[in-house]
Order: structure tokens, then C-alpha cells, then sequence
């Protein structure tokens, strides 16, 4: 049996802790289906779903089809308020029977568990995701992290089964200063894995601002004090709960900083449609001021303006690109222009994993670049920094172009090609930059669709072999 770890605060650490407070939150949830299967849904909330809606849902529970198995219905009042003026945004945490019609798809989308050294923590060269909780305010149904937040059991490399745990303090930090101080006895790289310093860390969940401001305090400053360089927040609730970034979380912030000035701090937020953050009048539309710029929902307003603020604080937005979310070019050209308006960055569109019943969820990738693409040419550069990224197995992948026309010389190319270019690799840094060039498919929605027509891949993408344990 495992000795449990112990982890002791120092004196600095101690100090800055005393100095948070922890409200707790009034989000407002409708929790699961049975609330609007037996009428006891909030009375605002009673025509969410239609009576037909509901009794297709109903038919579906306790079947190999219940859509709840798959994820989890939940919703703040906030976001309903939001979504039953918005179709896009219905689609995000409105359960929907077509959703469990095709259940193909990976239950460790691109084996993330093969870089988990430690429960809770993703290893990935010279950053690392933990899982820091297993829930968020209200639940997208295209999550790529559908089987942490349904607590599924998922098959491990050496073939166990068991679900995914939380990273806890005690464990992640003697992972970080084990491997730190073996990189730097060895002159900068790992003697066996040949990765850096783990220098960035992600905390993830599920949803890290779920978390009670005490226990992102402590791990804010538990990192701090194991070295790492720079922390990322990935949070939705700028999108479900924008009241969670008030005057105690903003003060916790403002003394992190103080104590460790040091440490970068990033807030990756996930707006996925302008409607989320956007006011609009009572025809639906959006409502410019005396300039023409369109206003935010006060209480967004006030969230993103209190972040940006604090010129310490970088705020990034990124979103996959769903089906009947965002597959539209236009609004993706509004959100982008509205983000960096006030100071927040495009970070990357996605196109989707290849979780359970992506299918249903998922552009074909062509279609995903072209709509970027389209979006961006009403853009200046500064606005235009979001690039298109899909998470192969190997790692990050940029989709660089799609071209109309054959590439002369080029077999295989007569209707012209997708250029795919590695980002990232978990394992190492060498593969970076790497290209892989496949003759198009307009129905391809993940990369074995272009198994038969792989042009050029010094990248390896269609060479991939899991990474040995």
C-alpha cells in the first residue's frame, strides 16, 4: 500500500493564504433531466425543453441510449437566461436524443492517460493539465472531458480500468520538484525522457473556478513554491456564472501577485459563441452603442473588464468549432473582433476530438478551416491570432491550409490538399514544426479519414505508435 503524501505550507505561503476569503455561490443550477421529467423544474426553466422533447428523452433513460449516462444535464440561471434567446446556445447544455445515435468514439481521447506519471496530472513535455475537479457549473454536451465529468471508468495503457482521479497537492508537487531537480542535475533535459523543466501547469477539470477560492489559493501558491513559472486557469465560468469573478476572488488574485510577482498567471476562458457574452434587445439582436460597438451583458462586462484590467493577468478565449454552435463564419468574426477589442486574446478554434458520439457533435475538419478562414478575412492581424489546432494522438496539430487546386507533379492532389502541422508533442520537442500534407476529403472528420490518401507525413501522423509506459 502507497504511503499517503503530506504536504506543509511554508511561512509565505501560510501568510497568503490567511489572507482569503471564500464566499459561497448561489449558481442557480438545474441538476439532471428528472426535474423536467416530473414538472419540478424552476417555473422559468418549465419550456426549456417541448413535450416531445422531454418524452424522447424519457424513452432513452435507463437504455444503452440514455444521454445522461453520457454526460450529465446541468445549467446555471445565468446561462438559461442566455440560452432561451439563443439556438446556438440551447445546442451547448440542451440534451438531445440524436446525441446517443452513434456512440463511436475514444474513451481517452488521444490516450491522454499515457502521459500521467501521477493521478491527476498530464504530463506533457514542459507543461502539465491536472485535473483538479470532476464538475462545472453547467455542462457542454460536446465536453471533451465527457469521461471525467460522467466519472466514467477508462482502460489504462497496462490495461487496468479505473476512472480518472484529481491531482492532489501533496503528490503533484513532489512530482514537479523530483523531476525539476533531476533535469537540473543533468544540465537542462531529463536523462531519460529527454523533456525540461516542467515549468507551466494548467489546472483543469472539469471546471477550476467550481473550486472555493481557498483551495485555488492553495494551489496557486503550492505551485508557486515548487517553481513552477507560469499558471493557466481554464475556466467556462466567465460564460455560466460571470458573478463568480467578484471583489474576494479578484483580491486573491491581487495578493497572489503580490507575494509571488514572479509567477505568470493566465485565465483561459471558453466563450463558444458571441451570444454568451453579447446583450441583445428584445428582437434578438445585438445592441450596439452610439459607435456601433456592441455592448456585453453587464455582469460580463464587468468580469472581463476587472481581469483585463490587471495587465498581469493575460486572458485567453478558446473554442472548439460544433455543429450547429459556431459552424458560422460570422458570428466566430464577431466574437473575435469583440475579444480583442476589450483586451483578451483569440487562443486557438478546435476542431472536435474523437470523444464518444462525436459525430453527432463534430464539423468535418475542411469545413472547420474554411470557416475560420472566412471569419478572419474581416479582421485586422492583431484580431486574426487564432489559429485552428486538432489534438492527434502524437499531439497539438495546426490545420496550416486547404487548398482547391492540384499540386502539379503531386499524385494524389487533384482536388487539392490539407496541410497539417504539428504543434506540440507530449512525449518531446524534436517533432515540432513537422508538416504532413493528405489529398482532401470533404467528410473527414478525424485523421483516419485520410488514411488513404496521406501524401506526404514527415510529421508521422499516420505512423503513430503508442508511446511505451
Amino acid at each position: 500500500m502507497t504511503e499517503k503524501r503530506t504536504y506543509t505550507t511554508t511561512e509565505r505561503e501560510q501568510a497568503f493564504l490567511e489572507t482569503v476569503e471564500s464566499p459561497k455561490y448561489q449558481r442557480d443550477i438545474a441538476n439532471g433531466l428528472n426535474p423536467f421529467f416530473s414538472d419540478k423544474a424552476p417555473e422559468e426553466m418549465q419550456g426549456f425543453y417541448t413535450t416531445s422533447e422531454i418524452d424522447a428523452l424519457r424513452i432513452l433513460k435507463d437504455t444503452e441510449r440514455d444521454v445522461e449516462d453520457r454526460m450529465p444535464v446541468k445549467m446555471t440561471n445565468h446561462y438559461f437566461n442566455i440560452a432561451k434567446n439563443s439556438k446556438a446556445v440551447q445546442k451547448i447544455v440542451k440534451a438531445s436524443p440524436e446525441e446517443t445515435e452513434d456512440l463511436c468514439g475514444s474513451e481517452d481521447p488521444g490516450y491522454q492517460m499515457d502521459y500521467s506519471p501521477v493521478p491527476g496530472l498530464l504530463h506533457k513535455y514542459e507543461m502539465g493539465l491536472m485535473y483538479v475537479i470532476s464538475t462545472c457549473s453547467a455542462h457542454c454536451r460536446f465536453c471533451y472531458r465527457e469521461e471525467l465529468i460522467a466519472r466514467k471508468e477508462v482502460e489504462r495503457q497496462d490495461g487496468t480500468v479505473a476512472k480518472k482521479k484529481l491531482a492532489q497537492i501533496p503528490d503533484i508537487v513532489a512530482y514537479i520538484l523530483e523531476h525539476n531537480a533531476i533535469v537540473e542535475k543533468n544540465g537542462g533535459t531529463h536523462p531519460e525522457t529527454g523533456r525540461e523543466k516542467l515549468r507551466e501547469i494548467l489546472l483543469s477539470g472539469g471546471d477550476a473556478l467550481v473550486l472555493a477560492n481557498s483551495k485555488i489559493a492553495a494551489w496557486l501558491s503550492a505551485l508557486a513554491e515548487s517553481g513552477i513559472e507560469s499558471i493557466r486557469i481554464g475556466t467556462k465560468e466567465m460564460a455560466f456564472y460571470p458573478e463568480r469573478f467578484d471583489d474576494s476572488f479578484l483580491t486573491m488574485l491581487d495578493n497572489f501577485h503580490a507575494v509571488y510577482p514572479e509567477v505568470g498567471l493566465r485565465l483561459m476562458i471558453h466563450f463558444n459563441h458571441p451570444d454568451e457574452f453579447l446583450a441583445k434587445d428584445e428582437n434578438g439582436e445585438y445592441i450596439p452603442d452610439k459607435t456601433g460597438i456592441y455592448k456585453f451583458i453587464p455582469s460580463t462586462d464587468k468580469a472581463m473588464k476587472a481581469l483585463i484590467s490587471r495587465g498581469w493577468i493575460s486572458v485567453e478565449n478558446q473554442s472548439p468549432i460544433i455543429k450547429g454552435v459556431n459552424d458560422d463564419s460570422n458570428a466566430l468574426r464577431i466574437m473575435q473582433r469583440a475579444l480583442k477589442r476589450i483586451g483578451a486574446e483569440n487562443h486557438y478554434f478546435f476542431c472536435g476530438r474523437d470523444i464518444i458520439a462525436h459525430r453527432y457533435f463534430n464539423v468535418p475538419i475542411e469545413t472547420a478551416w474554411e470557416i475560420l478562414n472566412e471569419s478572419q478575412k474581416g479582421l485586422s492581424g492583431v484580431e486574426a491570432h487564432a489559429r485552428l489546432s486538432i489534438t492527434h494522438y502524437l499531439g497539438k496539430t495546426e490545420v496550416v491550409a486547404v487548398t482547391n487546386e492540384p499540386i502539379p507533379g503531386l499524385a494524389g492532389s487533384e482536388n487539392g490538399v490539407v496541410i497539417f502541422k504539428l504543434l506540440r508533442n507530449a512525449a518531446g520537442a524534436p517533432l515540432r514544426g513537422k508538416v504532413c500534407i493528405v489529398g482532401r476529403n470533404p467528410e473527414a472528420i478525424w485523421f483516419d479519414d485520410y488514411e488513404d490518401r496521406v501524401l506526404y507525413d514527415e510529421a508521422g501522423l499516420f505512423d503513430y505508435t503508442r508511446v511505451k509506459k
